[in-house]
Formats: structure tokens, C-alpha cells, sequence
């Protein structure tokens, strides 16, 4: 499936955002990503999902190498990224425009339905709550088909309510096209809620710190003592990723 081979990212500027991440995903789960502010989140995905290249690795798609965006990665941004002159359903078929006609709108119509908008098509998206107009993202970014759905803290801009709305949503949609799924939060309790996995990393540059299995049945029960015992593990191991490593002093 998707495999992160030894990636690391130098920005023109001098900045090691990333410095050797080795991931590899399996068919079919959820691996969330989380990690303090300037631990190489984002650009970890803009790697994996080709818009941007390593200064070193790979990024491989069943053992092809990924250099530039393909249709087997989708990727949905923390906003919606919608366009305003596009109706709802246009944006939704706006990756699809190849197929045809009856197809495309057999498929944009199913979407919608997927995640409830069904009476939204023909709306543009400035009439969309903040929660409507990511559904539509998600519709949008699945559309293609992808085998791997990259999620940049999708759920971020949300209130709570909303956002967990959201995510039992997005739980949803995975179960019935069984994708991959590759999430990216700041939320520890989301990445509980949604993962098989869960990835800490480290900043300065980013790397990984810990992997955290969650062998939890769903859907899952967050004021269970299970679930609130696998969000101490996260936490604890954020902590430690957080914790700055002690100078060492050089004595001349």
C-alpha cells in the first residue's frame, strides 16, 4: 500500500522540516498523525500526496514511486477548499469530469447521499455551514475513488459538537469504501476516536517518537475506560515527544 521510505524535507530557507519519517500503511486502516506545531505534520502529507518532493526518500503507491499528485491519493485540506462559482454538486464531480455524463452524476449523486446533502446539490457553497461545506470536501475527495484519503486536520476550524458529528461521519464512510485512510490531527481524542494507529512525532526537525496500536471495537464508546485509557497512552507519549532533550555542556 502506501510506504514512506526515509523521508526528509529541507525548505530553501535551510529548515529540516522532516529528517528520515519511514511510515508504511496498510490496506484498509485509519493511521493518524499527531504531534506538536512544527513537527513536519502538513508537509509529511504533501509529500505523500505528491505536491510537494523530498530532499530525501521516497514516497511509494504499491511499490511505485509518487512524485506528483495521482488519482489514487486524495487529500482533503483543514478548510474546504470549495469553488465559489461551482454549485455543490459540480464541486463534487469537479475531479471526475473524464467520466461520463450519466456516470459522473451517478456517482456525485451517491456522495451526496453519503453524507447527507442530498438536497444541497444545486446550492453554491457560501449557503453551506462550516460542517456542510467540509462534507462536501470529503464527497469531493472521494469521488475519484482514491485507494489512500490523505486528511489534513479536516475537523480543526469545527465546533465540538460539529466535529465529532464529523467524525463519527467520516467513520462511516470508511467502512463502506474501505479506503486507506492517513489523518493528520492536533486532537488527541480524535485520533482515538478515528485510528487503528496512532504515529507521534517529535519537532526540531520531525521525526517519529512513538507507535501506538488501538485495538478498540467500534464504534467506540469515548467515556469508556478503554478509550480513555488509550488517550493517556497518546498523551503521555506526545509529552515525552515534547519534552525537550537536556543540553548537553561542552567543557573547553
Amino acid at each position: 500500500m502506501l510506504q514512506l521510505d526515509h523521508l526528509s524535507k529541507t525548505y530553501p530557507n535551510g529548515t529540516l522540516a522532516l529528517d528520515g519519517v519511514s511510515l508504511t500503511l496498510r490496506e484498509g486502516e485509519i493511521l493518524a498523525v499527531v504531534g506538536g506545531s512544527g513537527c513536519g505534520k502538513s508537509t509529511l502529507l504533501r509529500l505523500a500526496s505528491g505536491l510537494d518532493t523530498p530532499s530525501r526518500g521516497r514516497v511509494l503507491l504499491d511499490g511505485q514511486v509518487v512524485a506528483e499528485p495521482v488519482a489514487r491519493i486524495g487529500m482533503v485540506f483543514q478548510e474546504p477548499r470549495l469553488l465559489p462559482w461551482l454549485s455543490v454538486a459540480e464541486n463534487v464531480a469537479f475531479g471526475i469530469r473524464e467520466l461520463p455524463e450519466a456516470q459522473r452524476r451517478a456517482r456525485v449523486e451517491a456522495l451526496l447521499g453519503e453524507v447527507g446533502l442530498s438536497d444541497y446539490a444545486a446550492r453554491w457553497p457560501k449557503e453551506l455551514s462550516g460542517g456542510q461545506a467540509q462534507r462536501v470536501a470529503i464527497a469531493r475527495a472521494l469521488a475519484p475513488e482514491p485507494d489512500v484519503l490523505l486528511l489534513d486536520e479536516p475537523f480543526s476550524a469545527l465546533d465540538a459538537f460539529t466535529r465529532i458529528d464529523l467524525q463519527d461521519h467520516l467513520i462511516r464512510l470508511w467502512q463502506h469504501h474501505k479506503r486507506t485512510f492517513l489523518l493528520v490531527t492536533h486532537d488527541i481524542e480524535e485520533a482515538v476516536a478515528l485510528a487503528d494507529r496512532v504515529v507521534v512525532m517529535k519537532p526540531d526537525p520531525g521525526r517519529l517518537a512513538a507507535e501506538i496500536p488501538l485495538d478498540l471495537p467500534r464504534p467506540r464508546l469515548r467515556s469508556s475506560a478503554p478509550f480513555q485509557a488509550a488517550e493517556r497512552a497518546v498523551r503521555g507519549a506526545l509529552s515525552d515527544a515534547l519534552r525537550r532533550e537536556p543540553q548537553r555542556t561542552i567543557l573547553n
